[in-house]
């Protein structure tokens, strides 16, 4: 074995040190990315990948920067541009992405974008509009 092999499988030790927790977050947030529209909470992360809630929040922040909530509020927002994009009311975007409040919807989307779903949806309509007249 060459000094640069060792030194790679050194690294690669380091770094992928635990493969078992890399593995749990990751399906956590592909549960998420496929499930963004249901009503998701803590305990059912935790049991998809039979971990503690609160193991799972330690890790899936140390490894993503944010808790899972905090994912799926950006998955939805990230789901919400598109279909307002496409022409869908907000009412039906909100529901489908999974909020149950379209005030708590539409106070989260202005939070994340910095308008209000109803401004965002007019804004890219009208872009949409010019895009096609040249």
């Amino acid at each position: 074995m060459t000094f640069y092999e060792k030194e790679l499988n050194r690294i690669r030790s380091i770094v992928y040190s635990n493969e078992g927790q890399i593995n749990t977050v990751i399906g956590i947030r592909n549960y998420i990315e496929n499930n963004y529209d249901v009503n998701l909470n803590l305990d059912l992360l935790s049991n998809i990948q039979c971990i503690s809630k609160y193991h799972m929040l330690r890790l899936f922040k140390k490894y993503y920067g944010q808790t899972p909530r905090q994912y799926l509020i950006d998955k939805r927002i990230e789901k919400s541009k598109e279909q307002l994009k496409n022409g869908i009311s907000v009412t039906e975007t909100c529901f489908a992405v999974g909020f149950e409040s379209l005030g708590s919807f539409s106070a989260l989307f202005k939070t994340k974008t910095g308008k209000s779903p109803t401004e965002f949806q007019k804004e890219q309509l009208s872009r949409r509009k010019i895009a096609k007249e040249f």
